[in-house]
């Protein structure tokens, strides 16, 4: 666990104590109540006792300060959990290389999106906006999405592209050469010159406010794949907080229903999620394959998606974190003998010189096979493929990179990290900013309470093997500030498929501190809150463009409270 002092735990939300609360270069800078510990704990205005504790009594840190998005939870000392919750760290916030002398961090490639986790996402938080693509650059949360753009050119739908990895790499081990070269990678942030909804870049009292989106273009020519992909659309989508997750989590399913339930009553929702007709979750769970809104987890057992932008993934234990922890660095364990590559990018190593000769130099390599040079090419081409075995195979038998106790450590870790506490509820200014939210309808999307269950997560087999446990949430009162559902806001150059899942709101107030930056979004076009808000003022056609007008007619002082608002919870 992170050390906390005393004046830590004491003054921790008092931490931004200058802190600007609209988009104006001429706001006047507000002073955090120094007496915020006083209140802790107690209800206060229009906030019960327990929303000083987002994540319930057994996932929040007190800790508000600069490290807090580290913290792991009570749950992590109530279940004896430390040690192994400091070697899941260890792994998150160091480099993973091909012959570490460390054990734990050994591994990486032939082909790799980062070498450590900790570059994405900066203080354990959301990515930061950047205006050039270097997967090395400490902050740069982006992955890259190549899909081929179904509605026209540049359009948001499609399916990814076959030749590079869904999330693609621009890193490789020698002698490779990366699936996608950066060099050929550029981003042009632009600004929106007219709202397609109309509302003016200036609101009603005079104050201005200014939206930027990125374009993203990617050269044929840093494709290093055979054959090179055509008919082509990019996007970014960045990396969110890890903390709080092992929370959502632990939600139950059978409330998640209930929530799309509810909604589907006012708005349509993605009939890739929900089935209008049977007012039911779209798919069927007996195919035994993931389907609809159904996931199939490594056991089979079939559970409802709750995880990323996209709703990819089930359950924490087999979703962002366990398995970017794979196919981010492309570390091999005993439940992923598979690259993550693709046959496009196997193909094209075997094709090149460069790679052919380097190996022949080293009779050593792997990949050396009978030393010549059609010889090589064939193990390049099988060893590089994802469909190959990588612990037995006819060319060399690799063995696992990551232990099963090493990656147990790293989920104890992943489902362990704390929210931190909310700040300030006793400011009138702040319940004011509540009350604001709540009113013009922020809360049909971002659902401010929810319960977890009895908390019996699903856990994979290289952790249960071993009779390995993880912390647990039973029967907490959470308020993560979302819907767990997808909606779309209808934005310039939006998100790949359209779709998007309500971000939690929890502990982004604490975002400049821990990580130094604020941006927000999936692709981090927003700066701030105010420009946050107004991307869903965009299009009349967008789910949240109701709220978003009301906003936007707000006066300042309201505009003002509502953000410091969220900069509270």
């Amino acid at each position: 666990m992170k050390s906390i002092n005393v004046r830590s735990l004491l003054f921790g939300g008092m931490a931004l104590a200058m802190l600007s609360v609209s988009c104006s270069k001429d706001d006047d800078i507000e002073v955090l109540d120094q007496d915020d510990y006083k209140y802790v704990g107690q209800a206060v205005g229009n906030f019960s006792a327990d929303e000083w504790y987002p994540g319930g009594e057994l996932g929040t840190t007190q800790n508000t300060g600069s490290t807090c998005y580290q913290d792991n939870t009570p749950a992590i000392e109530k279940a004896d959990l430390d040690n192994a919750f400091n070697k899941g760290e260890y792994m998150f916030e160091h480099y993973f290389t091909e012959f570490s002398p460390t054990p734990i961090l050994r591994g990486l490639g032939p082909a790799y999106v980062r070498s450590t986790c900790i570059d994405c996402h900066p203080g354990y938080g959301h990515g930061k906006r950047v205006d050039n693509y270097r997967a090395r650059h400490r902050g740069n949360g982006y992955l890259l999405v190549i899909y081929h753009p179904t509605g026209g050119a540049n359009s948001n739908d499609g399916p990814y592209i076959s030749e590079v990895t869904g999330m693609p790499q621009t890193q490789a081990t020698s002698p490779f050469l990366p699936p996608v070269d950066e060099s050929g990678i550029s981003i042009e942030w632009k600004k929106v010159t007219a709202m397609e909804s109309g509302l003016p870049l200036t609101f009603p009292d005079g104050e201005p406010y200014e939206l930027i989106y990125p374009e993203v273009n990617i050269d044929i020519s840093a494709f290093n794949t055979y054959p090179k992909p055509s008919n082509l659309a990019f996007r970014l989508e960045s990396t969110i907080g890890l903390y709080g997750t092992g929370l959502l989590d632990a939600i139950p399913q059978d409330s998640i229903k209930k929530q799309y339930q509810h909604e589907a009553r006012f708005l349509d929702l993605n009939p890739g999620m929900w089935d209008k007709a049977k007012n039911d979750w779209a798919g069927d769970p007996n195919l035994g394959r993931s389907n609809g809104a159904w996931y199939r987890l490594a056991d089979g057992t079939m559970r409802v998606k709750r995880f990323t932008y996209a709703m990819t993934r089930a359950s924490l234990q087999d979703g962002p974190g366990a398995n970017a922890m794979w196919n981010i660095t492309n570390v091999s364990r005993s439940d992923r003998p598979y690259l993550y590559t693709t046959t496009a990018w196997a193909e094209a190593m075997s094709r090149t010189a460069s790679v052919i000769d380097a190996i022949k130099k080293n009779p050593a390599s792997p990949y050396y096979a009978d030393g010549t040079e059609t010889g090589i090419a064939q193990a390049v081409r099988t060893l590089l493929d994802p469909k190959t075995h990588q612990f037995n195979n006819a060319y060399h038998n690799f063995k696992p990179e990551m232990t099963d106790n090493n990656f147990w450590q790293y989920m104890v870790w992943h489902r362990g990290l704390a929210v931190a506490r909310a700040r300030d509820l006793h400011n009138p200014v702040v319940q004011r900013g509540k009350q604001v939210f709540m009113a013009i309808g922020c809360a049909h999307c971002h659902r401010p309470k929810w319960q977890t269950g009895s908390d019996d997560y699903w856990a994979p087999k290289a952790i249960v093997d071993h009779n390995l446990s993880l912390p647990r949430y039973p029967f907490q009162t959470i308020y993560p500030y979302t819907d767990l559902v997808q909606h779309r806001l209808r934005m310039k150059n939006d998100i790949h498929g359209s779709w998007c899942r309500t971000t939690p709101l929890w502990g982004r107030g604490l975002s400049v501190k821990n990580t130094g930056a604020e941006d927000r979004m999936h692709d981090c076009r927003a700066r701030n809150e105010i420009e946050a808000i107004m991307w869903h003022a965009y299009s009349k056609e967008g789910d949240a463009y109701r709220s978003a007008e009301r906003f936007y007619h707000l006066k300042k002082a309201d505009r003002d409270a509502l953000v410091k608002f969220l900069r509270a919870i």
